[in-house]
Protein backbone atom coordinates (compact mmCIF):
# COMPACT_ATOMS: atom_id res chain seq x y z
CA UNK A 1 0.00 0.00 0.00
CA UNK A 2 1.06 3.58 -0.67
CA UNK A 3 -0.26 6.94 0.46
CA UNK A 4 1.76 8.96 -2.07
CA UNK A 5 3.98 10.58 0.55
CA UNK A 6 6.58 11.41 -2.14
CA UNK A 7 4.16 12.55 -4.82
CA UNK A 8 5.73 15.15 -7.14
CA UNK A 9 9.23 14.72 -5.71
CA UNK A 10 12.43 13.81 -7.56
CA UNK A 11 14.76 11.48 -5.68
CA UNK A 12 18.30 10.36 -6.55
CA UNK A 13 19.35 6.99 -5.11
CA UNK A 14 22.91 5.77 -5.56
CA UNK A 15 23.67 2.07 -5.80
CA UNK A 16 20.03 1.50 -6.72
CA UNK A 17 20.16 -1.23 -9.34
CA UNK A 18 20.14 -4.01 -6.72
CA UNK A 19 19.79 -4.84 -3.05
CA UNK A 20 18.87 -2.21 -0.49
CA UNK A 21 19.26 0.64 -2.98
CA UNK A 22 16.85 -0.97 -5.41
CA UNK A 23 14.30 -1.52 -2.65
CA UNK A 24 14.59 2.17 -1.74
CA UNK A 25 14.15 3.25 -5.36
CA UNK A 26 11.11 1.01 -5.80
CA UNK A 27 9.54 2.32 -2.59
CA UNK A 28 10.08 5.92 -3.71
CA UNK A 29 8.41 5.15 -7.04
CA UNK A 30 5.54 3.47 -5.22
CA UNK A 31 5.11 6.61 -3.12
CA UNK A 32 4.78 8.77 -6.23
CA UNK A 33 8.33 10.05 -6.81
CA UNK A 34 10.38 10.17 -9.97
CA UNK A 35 13.66 8.41 -9.28
CA UNK A 36 17.18 8.57 -10.67
CA UNK A 37 18.53 5.04 -10.35
CA UNK A 38 22.33 5.08 -10.16
CA UNK A 39 24.57 2.04 -10.50
CA UNK A 40 28.06 1.03 -11.53
CA UNK A 41 27.14 -1.54 -14.20
CA UNK A 42 25.26 -0.18 -17.22
CA UNK A 43 23.45 -3.41 -18.11
CA UNK A 44 22.28 -3.91 -14.53
CA UNK A 45 21.05 -0.32 -14.35
CA UNK A 46 19.21 -0.70 -17.66
CA UNK A 47 17.61 -3.94 -16.53
CA UNK A 48 16.44 -2.44 -13.24
CA UNK A 49 14.98 0.66 -14.88
CA UNK A 50 13.17 -1.40 -17.50
CA UNK A 51 11.36 -3.17 -14.68
CA UNK A 52 10.70 0.01 -12.67
CA UNK A 53 8.93 1.92 -15.43
CA UNK A 54 8.89 5.34 -17.04
CA UNK A 55 9.31 7.34 -13.82
CA UNK A 56 12.76 5.82 -13.31
CA UNK A 57 15.92 7.17 -14.95
CA UNK A 58 19.01 4.99 -15.16
CA UNK A 59 22.39 6.63 -14.59
CA UNK A 60 25.68 4.77 -14.77
CA UNK A 61 28.59 6.21 -12.80
CA UNK A 62 31.77 5.10 -11.04
CA UNK A 63 31.75 6.84 -7.66
CA UNK A 64 35.47 6.23 -7.28
CA UNK A 65 35.88 8.83 -10.03
CA UNK A 66 35.81 12.32 -8.49
CA UNK A 67 33.99 13.71 -11.54
CA UNK A 68 31.14 11.21 -11.37
CA UNK A 69 29.07 12.63 -8.45
CA UNK A 70 28.44 15.97 -10.16
CA UNK A 71 27.65 14.22 -13.44
CA UNK A 72 25.06 12.02 -11.72
CA UNK A 73 23.33 15.02 -10.16
CA UNK A 74 23.44 16.94 -13.46
CA UNK A 75 21.89 14.02 -15.33
CA UNK A 76 19.09 13.80 -12.76
CA UNK A 77 18.22 17.49 -13.01
CA UNK A 78 18.57 17.49 -16.81
CA UNK A 79 15.90 14.79 -17.00
CA UNK A 80 13.48 15.84 -14.28
CA UNK A 81 14.19 19.58 -13.92
CA UNK A 82 14.57 19.53 -10.15
CA UNK A 83 15.80 17.52 -7.20
CA UNK A 84 14.05 17.11 -3.84
CA UNK A 85 15.96 14.30 -2.20
CA UNK A 86 19.19 12.33 -2.28
CA UNK A 87 19.85 8.89 -0.84
CA UNK A 88 23.57 8.17 -0.60
CA UNK A 89 23.30 4.39 -0.47
CA UNK A 90 26.15 3.11 -2.66
CA UNK A 91 29.15 1.73 -0.80
CA UNK A 92 32.12 -0.54 -1.27
CA UNK A 93 32.88 -3.08 1.46
CA UNK A 94 36.59 -3.75 1.78
CA UNK A 95 36.98 -6.96 3.76
CA UNK A 96 40.31 -7.92 5.28
CA UNK A 97 42.39 -7.71 8.41
CA UNK A 98 43.66 -4.29 9.46
CA UNK A 99 47.27 -5.27 8.83
CA UNK A 100 46.42 -6.41 5.30
CA UNK A 101 44.55 -3.26 4.29
CA UNK A 102 46.90 -1.28 2.09
CA UNK A 103 46.64 2.36 1.04
CA UNK A 104 44.86 1.54 -2.22
CA UNK A 105 42.08 -0.39 -0.46
CA UNK A 106 41.70 2.30 2.18
CA UNK A 107 41.60 5.06 -0.43
CA UNK A 108 38.96 3.26 -2.49
CA UNK A 109 36.79 2.79 0.57
CA UNK A 110 37.03 6.47 1.48
CA UNK A 111 36.52 7.60 -2.13
CA UNK A 112 33.28 5.68 -2.64
CA UNK A 113 31.85 5.71 0.88
CA UNK A 114 32.76 9.26 1.97
CA UNK A 115 34.09 11.46 -0.82
CA UNK A 116 31.35 10.54 -3.29
CA UNK A 117 28.47 11.38 -0.90
CA UNK A 118 30.31 14.58 0.03
CA UNK A 119 30.59 15.62 -3.64
CA UNK A 120 27.04 14.55 -4.45
CA UNK A 121 25.78 16.78 -1.64
CA UNK A 122 27.89 19.64 -2.99
CA UNK A 123 26.50 19.24 -6.50
CA UNK A 124 22.93 18.82 -5.24
CA UNK A 125 23.10 21.79 -2.85
CA UNK A 126 21.57 24.53 -5.06
CA UNK A 127 18.73 22.23 -6.12
CA UNK A 128 18.04 21.11 -2.57
CA UNK A 129 18.04 24.73 -1.40
CA UNK A 130 15.45 25.58 -4.03
CA UNK A 131 13.28 22.59 -3.17
CA UNK A 132 13.80 22.76 0.62
CA UNK A 133 14.88 19.16 0.16
CA UNK A 134 16.65 16.52 2.14
CA UNK A 135 19.46 13.96 2.15
CA UNK A 136 19.39 10.49 3.67
CA UNK A 137 22.83 8.94 4.13
CA UNK A 138 22.94 5.16 4.51
CA UNK A 139 25.52 4.26 7.12
CA UNK A 140 26.29 1.18 9.16
CA UNK A 141 26.38 0.16 12.79
CA UNK A 142 30.04 -0.54 12.06
CA UNK A 143 30.50 3.23 12.44
CA UNK A 144 30.44 2.65 16.20
CA UNK A 145 33.61 0.57 16.08
CA UNK A 146 33.11 -2.19 13.58
CA UNK A 147 34.18 -5.74 12.92
CA UNK A 148 37.76 -6.95 12.87
CA UNK A 149 37.67 -7.69 9.13
CA UNK A 150 36.03 -4.36 8.23
CA UNK A 151 38.41 -1.70 9.50
CA UNK A 152 38.50 0.48 6.37
CA UNK A 153 34.75 0.16 5.85
CA UNK A 154 34.04 0.97 9.50
CA UNK A 155 36.26 4.07 9.41
CA UNK A 156 34.53 5.28 6.25
CA UNK A 157 31.08 4.85 7.79
CA UNK A 158 32.19 6.73 10.88
CA UNK A 159 33.30 9.58 8.63
CA UNK A 160 29.98 9.52 6.77
CA UNK A 161 28.10 9.81 10.05
CA UNK A 162 30.17 12.85 11.02
CA UNK A 163 29.50 14.38 7.61
CA UNK A 164 25.75 13.92 8.06
CA UNK A 165 25.74 15.74 11.37
CA UNK A 166 28.11 18.43 10.12
CA UNK A 167 26.00 19.26 7.07
CA UNK A 168 22.80 19.23 9.11
CA UNK A 169 24.32 21.86 11.36
CA UNK A 170 25.35 24.01 8.41
CA UNK A 171 22.26 23.79 6.20
CA UNK A 172 19.25 23.17 8.42
CA UNK A 173 18.67 26.93 8.67
CA UNK A 174 18.54 27.02 4.87
CA UNK A 175 15.79 24.41 4.81
CA UNK A 176 17.84 21.33 3.86
CA UNK A 177 17.47 18.36 6.17
CA UNK A 178 20.02 15.58 6.67
CA UNK A 179 19.32 12.17 8.17
CA UNK A 180 21.80 9.36 8.81
CA UNK A 181 20.66 5.74 9.10
CA UNK A 182 23.09 3.15 10.48
CA UNK A 183 21.96 -0.22 9.15
CA UNK A 184 22.54 -3.48 10.91
CA UNK A 185 22.41 -6.88 9.26
CA UNK A 186 20.15 -6.84 6.20
CA UNK A 187 19.35 -9.82 3.99
CA UNK A 188 20.19 -8.49 0.53
CA UNK A 189 21.02 -10.80 -2.38
CA UNK A 190 24.67 -9.79 -2.06
CA UNK A 191 24.77 -10.60 1.63
CA UNK A 192 23.20 -14.01 1.07
CA UNK A 193 25.79 -14.91 -1.57
CA UNK A 194 28.65 -13.47 0.48
CA UNK A 195 27.86 -15.79 3.36
CA UNK A 196 27.65 -18.76 1.00
CA UNK A 197 31.16 -17.85 -0.16
CA UNK A 198 32.19 -17.75 3.50
CA UNK A 199 31.09 -21.36 3.85
CA UNK A 200 27.64 -21.06 5.36
CA UNK A 201 25.03 -23.56 4.06
CA UNK A 202 22.12 -22.89 1.73
CA UNK A 203 19.24 -21.44 3.71
CA UNK A 204 21.55 -20.05 6.41
CA UNK A 205 19.24 -17.12 7.29
CA UNK A 206 16.68 -19.60 8.66
CA UNK A 207 19.33 -21.13 10.94
CA UNK A 208 20.35 -17.95 12.78
CA UNK A 209 20.26 -17.69 16.55
CA UNK A 210 17.40 -15.54 17.87
CA UNK A 211 20.00 -13.47 19.68
CA UNK A 212 20.92 -12.12 16.24
CA UNK A 213 17.38 -11.92 14.85
CA UNK A 214 14.94 -11.57 17.76
CA UNK A 215 11.99 -11.31 15.36
CA UNK A 216 12.84 -14.70 13.90
CA UNK A 217 13.95 -13.43 10.50
CA UNK A 218 16.58 -11.09 9.13
CA UNK A 219 15.76 -7.49 8.27
CA UNK A 220 14.60 -7.16 4.67
CA UNK A 221 15.65 -4.41 2.20
CA UNK A 222 11.98 -3.44 1.85
CA UNK A 223 11.80 -2.76 5.59
CA UNK A 224 14.77 -0.41 5.34
CA UNK A 225 13.12 1.26 2.33
CA UNK A 226 10.00 2.01 4.37
CA UNK A 227 12.08 3.93 6.90
CA UNK A 228 13.99 5.81 4.20
CA UNK A 229 10.75 6.88 2.51
CA UNK A 230 9.54 8.41 5.77
CA UNK A 231 12.71 10.47 6.19
CA UNK A 232 12.52 11.64 2.57
CA UNK A 233 8.93 12.74 3.02
CA UNK A 234 7.47 15.89 4.50
CA UNK A 235 6.12 13.74 7.34
CA UNK A 236 9.61 13.78 8.90
CA UNK A 237 9.79 17.57 9.08
CA UNK A 238 11.17 19.53 10.88
CA UNK A 239 13.79 17.06 12.07
CA UNK A 240 17.38 17.24 10.83
CA UNK A 241 20.68 15.82 12.03
CA UNK A 242 19.06 12.60 13.19
CA UNK A 243 21.39 9.60 13.50
CA UNK A 244 19.33 6.42 13.80
CA UNK A 245 20.50 2.83 14.25
CA UNK A 246 18.31 0.32 12.41
CA UNK A 247 18.97 -3.02 14.05
CA UNK A 248 16.84 -5.66 15.76
CA UNK A 249 18.74 -5.53 19.05
CA UNK A 250 20.75 -2.91 20.98
CA UNK A 251 24.07 -3.38 19.24
CA UNK A 252 26.34 -1.33 21.49
CA UNK A 253 27.77 -3.28 24.38
CA UNK A 254 25.99 -6.45 23.33
CA UNK A 255 27.17 -9.89 22.28
CA UNK A 256 23.91 -11.16 20.79
CA UNK A 257 25.19 -14.50 19.58
CA UNK A 258 27.81 -16.95 20.78
CA UNK A 259 28.24 -18.26 17.26
CA UNK A 260 31.19 -16.39 15.77
CA UNK A 261 30.39 -17.74 12.30
CA UNK A 262 27.79 -15.01 11.96
CA UNK A 263 29.00 -11.48 11.48
CA UNK A 264 26.89 -8.74 12.96
CA UNK A 265 27.34 -5.94 10.43
CA UNK A 266 26.30 -5.37 6.85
Amino acid sequence: MSDGKLEGKVILVTGANSGIGRAIAEKCLQEGAKVAVHGLNQSEVDSAVDEMGSNALGIRGDLADAESPAEIVEATVAKFGKLHGVVNNAAVIMRGRFEDTDAAKFDQSMAVNVRAPFLICQAALPHLKSAKGCVVNIGSINAHGGEAILSAYSVSKGALQTMSRNLAGIYSKQGIRFTHLNLGWVLSETEYLRKLDDGLPEGWPEKLDKGVVPTGKMTQPSEVANVVAFWLSDESKPFSGTVLDLEQYPFLGQNPSKDEDYEMGI
